[in-house]
């Protein structure tokens, strides 16, 4: 059986003390690592900080970006080999902001993961559609396109190890969700283009998460489907109770 996982993305939001204070609030109150895993992905200059205050909880922190290259004159980027170093165990890679704002490409994705891979991180890898792909019947394809091209040129075991978030662009911060069931046919196509692009064993333990407007008031019935193995959660991570909840209900 699949752990389910939990992470909040924070985005460009909180101050050094907030965060601070956030993982000081919820470390001895979220459940057991083997329960569920418990992530939190802050601002790069948060990091540090966090790691250290969330040593010993079965909190783990996380990026929600990276740079491909080891070091090198890249200004304002900041290196798998850095987030590394500071004990960040999880990075988001091709979150739709990043690909919409940023110009972030399919091809540029894949390198990222490959490089997470290469430093021991666990990436978190965002596929989604916009609502009018949605509306001329082009999820599917769109996100078979995505998966694939995030995967190319892994192997089988790392493969087992990532994470994918389907976030639906027209759901994200807009207070729409896609309803559970549709949520978990799109879950479990990414699970099918998993199986026959790598192996049915690398479906079977891939974890698939579903974030857009997920809050304590809806997770229960998304994490009661069959393919969606936890969620990536924007604004209703941002608050420790919140947040304490969604974690809790990982665990159930």
């Amino acid at each position: 059986m699949r752990k389910k996982v939990i992470a909040g993305n924070w985005k460009m939001n909180k101050l050094l003390g907030e965060a601070e204070g956030f993982v000081d609030q919820v470390k001895d109150r979220v459940p057991d690592a083997d329960q569920v895993e418990s992530v939190i992905c802050a601002p790069f200059p948060f990091l540090a900080s966090m790691v250290k205050r969330a040593e010993g909880s079965p909190v783990k922190i996380g990026a929600q970006n990276m740079y491909v290259e080891e070091k090198g004159a890249f200004t304002g980027e900041v290196s798998p080999v850095m987030l590394k170093d500071l004990g960040v165990s999880y990075v988001i890679l091709g979150h739709s902001e990043r690909r919409e704002l940023f110009h972030e490409t399919d091809e540029m994705v894949n390198q990222k993961v490959k490089a997470a891979f290469t430093h021991d991180l666990i990436p978190i890898i965002c596929v989604g559609e916009t609502l009018e792909q949605r509306e001329n019947h082009e999820t599917m394809s769109h996100i078979e396109s995505q998966v694939k091209k995030a995967l190319e040129g892994l192997s089988e075991e790392q493969v087992k190890q990532i994470i994918i978030a389907y976030e639906p662009i027209w759901a994200i911060g807009t207070g729409k969700t896609a309803s559970a069931e549709d949520a978990n046919e799109v879950c479990a196509h990414i699970r099918k283009v998993v199986a026959e692009t790598v192996s049915s064993d690398a479906a079977e333990a891939v974890r698939i998460q579903y974030g857009g407007s997920v809050k304590p008031a809806n997770i229960d019935e998304l994490l009661a489907q069959s393919d969606i193995d936890g969620a990536l959660v924007g604004g209703a991570s941002l608050e420790a109770n919140s947040y304490l909840q969604l974690v809790e209900a990982g665990a159930k």
